[in-house]
């Protein structure tokens, strides 16, 4: 069993519901610098093991993995002081929130031997394991191209000062989901052309960057995708839409997987529709909390699934050469919000002397 201990305990609040719930892990030890966030997780959960000292975590050395849920301009020095500190790292979705330290901790980690594995939670909901299984095993044929979005009526967060600050962008949070199935599927994009705007309610509460975006991407072999965001505005109910949704289309069928509903169909091959959907028993390992606002099960999906893949020596994906990948072409979707432009993720990645080639595990 891993001994695991969590940076962050905002977002690290599923982690710790996850790790408390899996016989794969024992959680050792939490770590916020918020006491009062502290003292609310030990009592939400029972587990009193805490501190406000990262450095703690660091130095504890029956911690096998630190799982890191700290701000996105945190996230490259706390990963380089986990991997020195000799612990496999798990750190949230975008990996780092810019190239400058990518070589570094490529390098680190392969020095150390230890992994880095990026919590792109998506990944581990029912409906997208079960569309990433069936186009493995050909239902639909050759991938001619692949469609997803992320739509929420997140007017609630223009209510958090943080939310109006320069920093943030819907972009590398939100958008980073739909941007991540597109890598699964077409990990060679090589160009990005987009648009985006502030609405109305973004612009009348202050936001500093666009909340409302659609993206066209290129592959290497010509194929192409879309992704869209829309954030600060209602949006159709569950039974007609889905708030996040990815679609493929083959050359002998196509298949749609939608994220919140945990719905799943798929026209195969053989031309026969499948419609799934998953009951309660599983809604409640994956929404464990109020309403849908936190995701505990997909992150214990992806706990797990780590803990398999250091036990069998295989690499886990997002590895951090995938995670450094996402984060180029999401800096290239940022170029070309700015510009106007098409931008090609090469051009990102010399930027910081790096290479899609290299970064091909």
């Amino acid at each position: 069993m891993l001994k695991l201990g969590i940076l962050g305990l905002s977002e690290g609040r599923s982690t710790m519901s996850a790790a408390l719930q899996s016989s794969k892990y024992e959680l050792k030890l939490a770590c916020d610098l918020n006491t009062e966030l502290c003292e609310h997780r030990a009592k939400e959960f029972d587990f009193h093991h805490f501190t406000t000292n990262y450095q703690d975590l660091l130095d504890d050395t029956k911690i096998d993995v630190i799982a890191i849920y700290t701000p996105d301009h945190l996230h490259a020095k706390h990963v380089k002081q986990a991997l020195e500190a000799g612990k496999h790292v798990i750190c949230t979705k975008p990996f780092i929130d810019d190239l400058s330290k990518a070589q570094e901790l490529i390098n680190l980690s392969e020095k150390t031997g230890k992994k880095i594995f990026v919590g792109q939670s998506s990944r581990f909901f029912e409906p997208a394991k079960r569309q990433h299984a069936d186009f493995e095993a050909g239902q639909i044929g050759e991938l001619i191209t692949i469609e997803a979005h992320y739509h929420a009526d997140h007017r609630w967060f223009l209510e958090k000062p943080w939310a109006l600050e320069s920093a943030f962008k819907w972009l590398y949070g939100g958008l980073s989901h739909p941007v991540d199935f597109i890598r699964w599927y077409l990990p060679d994009v090589e160009e990005v052309m987009g648009y985006g705007m502030i609405s109305s309610n973004g612009k009348n509460a202050g936001l500093k960057n666009e909340d409302t975006m659609h993206f066209i991407f290129k592959a290497a072999d010509g194929r192409i995708a879309r992704v869209s965001g829309a954030y600060t505005g209602p949006i159709q109910p569950a039974q007609r839409d889905s708030g996040m949704t990815v679609i493929l289309r083959g050359t002998e069928g196509a298949s749609q997987a939608d994220y919140h509903e945990l719905r799943y169909a798929i026209t195969d091959k053989t031309g026969e529709e499948k419609i799934v959907y998953w009951g309660d028993k599983v809604m409640k390992h994956y929404f464990r909390f109020e309403g849908q606002s936190h995701h505990a099960g997909e992150y214990q999906n992806y706990l797990e699934y780590f803990a398999d893949c250091l036990e069998s020596n295989q690499t886990a994906y997002p590895d951090v050469k995938e995670g450094v990948g996402t984060v180029a072409l999401l800096m290239a979707m940022d170029k070309t919000l700015q510009t106007g432009l098409p931008v090609k993720v090469a051009d990102i990645l010399s930027a910081y002397n790096l290479s899609a080639t290299e970064l091909k595990s």
